[in-house]
């Protein structure tokens, strides 16, 4: 037995002996056995769950246990052993009971199969209303909705799930439309509140908020989701008025509702607000999940509020959260960006498994410190670690050589993008154009622009304008200003004008100023913010 086989058992072991069952393979009660791995499965633990089913339990082919291990396998994409799972069956002869292929179907399905699941389900003899939405929602998931729509019509018994399927799968799409005009032709009796959900959070989605509102006003009740979806669609606008409107209508907010006020303040950066309606929350006596960490922790790393980022680190490990990848991301940033990178770096270091947002939460974290070198060690550790870099590690990566000052390092990192078939984005050049901009190499940071195989924006020019401001270039200043031409960006404005000023050309500093009178354009006054016992100060 392996390191990973060994430790998966020890766990089990544990987990047995909590829940009374016995170890040995003679235990012949495949219900006590089913109750264990749901018990695995509903705390998301996969591997130890396949691992029991594997190793140690009898009479496999029970159809409660194989649907629960069907499931699991859907949930990892582990379709190398769903179909050994099938092949089973098959031998055994229960592929055929309606509950056990169905279950296939939906695990085919959702492991983007629809070949598979459509071969079992046209060969199923007896198939049921259950079996027929399981296929229209594998089309409907995969976006096929031209295959869904033909089950759809060719099958005449339909069911509320059905057609809440059909408009799901529409608004997956970001056809409003389509899903619309199924919602219009769902039979009353079958509009339950879910159908008027997934038509609210279709628009939703897709940013239309105007017709959320109007299908929202109609329903006949409203559910927690469907207010959580709201609240959400308002964030996504920006408008956190309507949002909190939203919020405040619900008499007793639950988890969901409280989450979706969290989040959507984290993610348009009111901080603090967001850490307020966490103590809200937690006073009202609703305890926090990871999605509620995960925001919290964001806002946290937004101000850095290391305090409190610690107290919810700490409630981590005092209570069930679920230390996913979500929420230990949420730590790395948190800690790198208050400045703990020790403490960063051990959560990170401690990870089984890290996706790519872990490792470019942590390159940044490292590079955003002042630790280019040790940034870029760690983007070349992430190349041989079978995790392939995406736009966001490059742009990272890009950063870390700005910072740092290392010219080379970073055009060999820009020249990668392609190796990897990365395509590069306006910031990407942006990076570059600092790089080369700050290196003093000003002419070719000005043919990158001149080259992009987009136009280049204001935070490009901007970068081109502060390279010239470091080194004192007026020729090339006035190149880029002549290219910028009436723009109302006034920090472009300020900063040829303080270019001018640092070279003593007085005048041409004063027409640029006049230029911004003339032009409309006000300077944006500076704001910044300090954490303190009773909250945020912002001045």
């Amino acid at each position: 037995m392996g390191a990973v086989g060994r430790g998966l058992y020890e766990n089990a072991l544990r987990v047995k002996q909590r829940h009374g069952i016995s170890l040995t393979t003679g235990a012949k009660n495949p219900s006590q056995w089913c109750k264990l791995i749901k018990g695995y499965l509903s705390h998301n633990l996969l591997n130890e769950a396949l691992y029991i089913y594997a190793q140690n339990l009898p009479n496999r082919t029970q159809q409660p246990i194989r649907t629960s291990i069907l499931k699991a396998c859907a949930s990892a994409s582990l379709i190398m052993l769903a179909k050994s799972l099938h092949s089973e069956s098959i031998k055994t002869g229960i592929v055929h009971n309606v509950i056990v292929g169905t279950t296939f179907i939906s695990m085919y399905c959702k492991c983007g199969k629809l070949i598979d699941a459509r071969k079992l389900y046209d060969e199923m003899p007896v198939r049921n209303e259950v079996t027929n939405n399981a296929m229209i929602g594998g089309y409907a998931s995969n976006s096929d909705m031209s295959s869904a729509m033909a089950l759809f019509d060719w099958f005449p018994t339909r069911t509320p799930v059905t057609w809440a399927t059909m408009i799901e799968g529409f608004a997956k799409t970001g056809d409003t439309i389509g899903a619309r005009e199924f919602f219009e032709r769902t039979p009353t009796e079958m509009r339950t509140v879910v159908t008027w959900t997934i038509m609210v959070n279709c628009y939703t989605t897709n940013g239309d908020m105007d017709a959320a509102r109007e299908i929202f006003d109609l329903m006949p009740e409203h559910n927690v989701f469907v207010l959580s979806s709201m609240i959400t669609g308002y964030f996504k606008k920006g408008n956190a008025e309507e949002a909190r409107a939203m919020f405040d209508q619900i008499p007793e907010p639950n988890l969901v509702n409280w989450n979706s006020l969290i989040a959507g303040y984290a993610q348009i950066g009111r901080s603090s607000e967001a850490l307020e309606a966490y103590r809200k929350m937690q006073e009202s006596g609703i305890a926090p999940d990871e999605f509620t960490v995960a925001s919290v922790l964001s806002a946290c790393a937004q101000i850095g509020a290391l305090d409190i980022g610690k107290e919810v680190h700490e409630l981590i490990n005092q209570t069930r959260i679920q230390k996913n990848q979500f929420v230990l991301n949420g730590l790395i940033d948190m800690y790198a960006k208050c400045g703990d990178l020790d403490t960063a770096k051990r959560i990170f270091e401690g990870m089984r498994w890290r996706n790519d947002s872990c490792w470019n939460t942590m390159i940044s974290g490292l590079a955003s410190n002042g630790l280019s070198e040790e940034a870029l060690q760690l983007f070349a550790s992430m190349e041989v670690s079978g995790e392939d870099p995406n736009g966001v590690t490059f742009l990272v990566a890009l950063s870390a050589c700005t910072h740092g000052g290392l010219v080379e390092q970073g055009l060999e990192i820009f020249r990668k993008m392609e190796s990897y078939g990365v395509e590069r984005g306006i910031e990407h050049y942006g990076c570059l154009v600092d790089l080369l901009g700050r290196a003093g190499r000003l002419a070719e940071a000005y043919d990158v622009i001149m080259n992009m195989p987009m136009r280049a924006n204001e935070a490009v020019w901007g970068a081109m304008l502060g390279a010239c401001r470091v080194h004192i270039d007026t020729d090339m200043a006035g190149r880029v200003i002549n290219k910028v031409g009436a723009s109302k960006n006034d920090g472009e404005y300020v900063m040829l004008s303080n270019i001018y000023a640092a070279s003593e050309r007085w005048e041409e500093a004063e027409r640029i100023r006049r230029r911004m009178v003339n032009n409309g354009v006000q300077k944006t006054p500076g704001c910044s913010s300090v954490v303190v016992p009773n909250g945020e100060c912002q001045f």
